[in-house]
C-alpha cells in the first residue's frame, strides 16, 4: 500500500471543518479509482499562509525516518488560482527539488475537456526527498477530475521517487506499464480521456481501455482512424437471426440485483426478490363486521360442563352503555343486559361477543337533550357468539406468507395494501435498471429546436430519444436523456463514459452502419474495450442492430438506501466490478422502436426479475393480404383488435419502410412476418407480439 496525505488549504475551512468537502471527494478517487494500492493515512486543513502550507508538507517530507511511516504522496487542495489569497503554488515550488510538468499538463489536458475555463487553474507538481507533491483545485469537482487524470501513474512514480531500482521497473517496455496500471496510451483510432465527469447514482470510474495491441487482436469493427478509403466495406459480424440474437441477450445480460425497498406507492412494477410473511394479524383486535350494536350472546354449559354459546332470539329493551368507533379509544367493559353502539371495523367491547345489525333495531328512549340514544329495542332472531365479528387474524395470521419471490407488484393487484395491512414495511426486491438514451449524428438537432423554415439543409429532429424515452417509461423503468452526440471520436467516447457511470443500459440510435461516421462500433470495441456479441440481424426492419457490453468499476456499498430505479447508497464504499449493456439501434425511427421492444425490452425485464422477458405473443387472422419480403423476416407494425366473436384480427398500419415514424403510430403489436416470395393472404394466421393493449371491435 503506498501512504497518501491530503492537505486542505482553506481559511474558511480551518475555521470550520465541517464546510470541507473536498477530503470525502478525494479519498473517494483513492477508494474507487486506485485499485486498491492507496491508504489516506493523513488528512490536514491548513488556512491560505505560505508558512502554514510548507509546515504541514515539510513534516511529511523531511521529518519522516521511519520508511514504513513514509508519506509517498501529498495533494493538496485549494489556493491555485488568480485571487489575492491563492498563494499554494508559489508555497509549493520553493519545496519542489524536481519539477514535474507532465503530471501538471495531463491534469490541465483533462481538465480543458471539462471547462475552457481550466486556464484559470495554475497547477504544481514535482518531487521532495522521496515525496511526490501535487496541487489541485479548491473545488472539490475540479480536485476530483484532476487527481483522476493522473492517478493511474502515480504508483509508478511513486515507486521511482521512493528508491525503487528504475531499470526492474522499466522492463517489458511502456506497454507492460500501460496494462500494469489499466491504461492505455492514444489508440490508432483516438486518443484517450481519463476524466470521470457526469458520476450518476452508484457509479464509479468506468475502466481504461485494454492495451492497443490487445484491441488490435480482437476487434472487428474498422479503425476510424484509417480514413473512408480503408473501412469495411462489408460488415464483418456475422448475421444472427432474431432467435441467436435473443440468446445472445439472454446469456450476456447482467444479472438481477437485490435491493431493499419500502412499502409505499413506488414499490410499483418491483419484484420480490425473497418470500415476504405478515409481521402483524389482520385484524388485529375482534372488530364489528357491521354498524349495529355489541351484545352479549348469554352460554350455557353442556353436559361435560364446558360452556357453550347458546342460538337464541334476543329481544326486549337494552340500555346503550357505551359506544365504539372505528377511531382509536377505549369502550366500557359490557356486562349481560347491556349493549353498545358500535360501527363498522371497530373493536368490540371486553365483554361482547357479537354484533347485532342496526337493521334489527328501533330506537326506544333518548337522552334529555334528545342527542343520544338511551335505551334500543332489539329484534333479532338466531344470534350466535361471534356472528358479525372478524377474529383476530382472520384476514391474515402473523407470519403467513403473503407473497412468494418472483411476484411483481402491481399497480391494481392491491399488493401494496396487503403489505401495508400487515404491517412490513420493507421488502427485498430485484433493483430495476436504469436506462439512458443517446441519439447521435451530426445531423440531429432538438425536435423543439427551429421553426420549419429555420432548419438547414441536412438537419433532422430528433425523434428517436424522445420516443425510446417514453417507451422505457411505459414499461416501468427510470430514464436518464442523454441528449444528442455529434460523429466524432473523441467527444462520442467521453459521452459514452459519463453515461456508463449514469445508467445501467445504454440505448443509441444510429451510427451502426457502414457509413465512415458510423463510430457506435468502433468506439465500443476499441475505445471502451467493451464487448460485441452481435452487429448484425437477419430482419426487417433492424438489420444493424448492434448489442455489446462494457465492463466497469463503481463503487459499491455496504447499506442500502433506495434510490432511482431502487439503487443504494451509503457512507462505506469498496470498488467492484460490473457489466453495462449498450444497445445501438439503427437510426432509423420505425427500426428504433422496433428493435427496442425486441431487444431491449427483455434484456431489461431479465435486470429487473421479470417474467416472461420478451413481449407476450398471440395468434392472430390477418384482415388483408400482406406483402413478404423475399430475403428477411419482418417484424410488421399493426392493429390488433378482437370482435363480439373472440377472434383477434391484425391490420397493418400502412406503408412499412424503416425510415417512415408514422408506421408506429397506433400501433399495438409486431407481426412475425416469415420471408417469402408471395404474399400471405386475407385470413391466414401468424404470431403477433404485443406491445400495447388489444383494441375492441365491440
Amino acid at each position: 500500500m503506498l501512504r497518501a496525505a491530503i492537505l486542505v488549504v482553506s481559511t474558511t475551512a480551518a475555521q470550520d471543518a465541517s464546510t470541507d468537502a473536498a477530503i470525502p471527494a478525494l479519498k473517494d478517487v483513492f477508494t474507487t479509482d486506485g485499485d486498491g494500492k492507496w491508504d489516506v493515512a493523513e488528512t490536514v486543513i491548513v488556512s491560505d499562509d505560505s508558512a502554514a502550507i510548507q509546515k504541514s508538507i515539510l513534516q511529511w517530507t523531511d521529518a519522516v525516518a521511519d520508511d514504513e511511516k513514509l508519506v509517498n504522496l501529498i495533494v493538496t487542495t485549494g489556493g491555485t488560482g488568480f485571487a489575492i489569497s491563492d498563494v499554494t503554488p508559489e508555497a509549493v515550488s520553493e519545496l519542489i527539488e524536481k519539477p514535474a510538468p507532465g503530471l501538471v499538463h495531463g491534469m490541465l489536458a483533462a481538465s480543458l475537456q471539462v471547462t475552457p475555463f481550466a486556464v484559470m487553474s495554475r497547477p504544481v507538481a514535482g518531487v521532495r526527498k522521496r515525496t511526490i507533491i501535487v496541487t489541485l483545485p479548491g473545488s472539490p469537482k475540479g480536485a476530483k477530475e484532476n487527481l483522476q487524470a493522473i492517478i493511474k501513474m502515480l504508483p509508478h512514480a511513486c515507486l521511482l521517487a521512493a528508491g525503487m531500482d528504475s531499470r526492474s521497473l522499466h522492463s517489458g517496455g511502456v506497454g507492460k506499464l500501460e496494462r500494469k496500471a489499466g491504461v492505455t496510451g492514444p489508440s490508432s483510432c483516438q486518443g484517450h480521456s481519463h476524466g470521470n465527469h457526469g458520476h450518476g447514482p452508484g457509479h464509479g470510474l468506468v475502466r481504461h481501455a485494454p492495451p492497443a495491441d490487445a484491441v488490435q487482436a480482437s476487434a472487428l469493427s474498422s479503425d476510424p482512424s484509417l480514413g473512408p478509403t480503408r473501412r469495411n466495406r462489408a460488415s464483418p459480424y456475422p448475421m444472427l437471426s432474431v432467435d441467436e440474437a435473443l440468446a445472445c441477450i439472454e446469456k450476456f445480460t447482467p444479472g438481477v440485483i437485490e435491493c431493499q425497498r419500502p412499502v409505499n406507492q413506488d414499490l410499483v412494477g418491483f419484484v420480490l426478490a425473497r418470500d415476504v410473511y405478515a409481521a402483524e394479524d389482520v385484524p388485529a383486535f375482534r372488530a364489528s363486521i357491521v354498524d349495529g350494536y355489541a351484545v352479549v350472546v348469554p352460554k350455557h354449559a353442556d353436559e361435560d360442563g364446558a360452556s357453550k354459546s347458546s342460538n337464541r332470539t334476543l329481544s326486549g329493551i337494552f340500555p346503550v352503555t357505551s359506544i365504539s368507533h372505528a377511531a382509536p379509544g377505549e369502550a366500557k367493559v359490557l356486562g349481560d343486559g347491556e349493549i353498545a353502539r358500535i360501527t363498522t371495523g371497530a373493536p368490540l367491547p371486553a365483554g361482547a361477543n357479537a354484533v347485532v345489525m342496526v337493521e334489527n333495531t328501533v330506537l326506544h328512549s333518548t337522552t334529555e337533550d334528545g342527542q343520544e340514544e338511551r335505551e334500543v329495542e332489539i329484534r333479532a332472531a338466531n344470534v350466535r357468539d361471534g356472528d358479525n365479528v372478524r377474529e383476530v387474524g382472520s384476514d391474515v395470521r402473523k407470519g403467513h406468507l403473503l407473497m412468494q419471490k418472483g411476484e411483481r407488484i402491481t399497480a391494481v393487484g392491491g399488493e401494496v395494501g396487503l403489505l401495508a395491512a400487515a404491517g412490513v414495511q420493507h421488502v427485498t426486491v430485484y433493483r430495476r435498471p436504469v436506462v439512458g438514451v443517446l441519439s447521435t449524428g451530426n445531423e440531429i438537432v432538438e425536435h423543439t429546436a427551429r421553426s420549419p423554415s429555420e432548419l438547414r439543409l441536412g438537419e433532422v429532429r430528433d425523434t428517436n430519444r424522445p420516443t425510446l424515452l417514453v417507451a422505457a417509461q411505459h414499461w416501468g423503468f427510470a430514464t436518464v436523456d442523454l441528449g444528442i452526440v455529434v460523429d466524432q471520436p473523441q467527444t462520442l467516447e467521453q459521452r459514452l463514459r459519463d453515461a456508463l457511470r449514469q445508467v445501467d443500459v445504454i440505448v443509441t440510435t444510429g451510427g451502426v452502419s457502414m457509413g465512415e461516421l458510423d463510430l457506435l462500433k468502433p468506439t465500443i470495441e476499441r475505445a471502451l474495450g467493451g464487448t460485441i456479441h452481435f452487429g448484425r440481424v437477419a430482419m426487417k426492419p433492424g438489420k444493424p442492430t448492434t448489442f455489446a457490453t462494457v465492463t466497469v468499476k463503481e463503487a459499491s456499498r455496504t447499506s442500502e438506501t433506495a434510490t432511482l430505479g431502487g439503487d443504494s447508497s451509503s457512507s462505506s464504499h469498496s470498488t467492484r466490478r460490473s457489466v453495462r449493456a449498450i444497445f445501438s439501434l439503427p437510426g432509423n425511427p420505425a427500426s428504433a422502436l422496433v428493435t427496442f421492444h425486441l431487444f431491449v425490452l427483455p434484456a431489461l425485464r431479465k435486470m429487473a426479475g421479470e417474467h416472461p422477458h420478451g413481449l407476450p405473443h398471440v395468434s392472430v387472422v390477418l384482415t388483408h393480404d400482406f406483402v413478404l419480403d423475399r430475403e428477411r423476416p419482418e417484424y410488421h407494425r399493426a392493429v390488433v383488435s378482437v370482435g363480439a366473436d373472440g377472434v383477434l384480427r391484425a391490420t397493418s398500419t400502412g406503408g412499412q419502410r424503416s425510415s417512415k415514424v408514422g408506421s408506429m403510430r397506433g400501433a399495438n403489436a409486431l407481426l412475425c412476418m416469415p420471408a417469402g416470395p408471395e404474399p400471405l393472404k386475407t385470413g391466414a394466421k401468424v404470431t403477433a407480439l404485443l406491445m400495447g393493449n388489444i383494441r375492441s371491435d365491440l
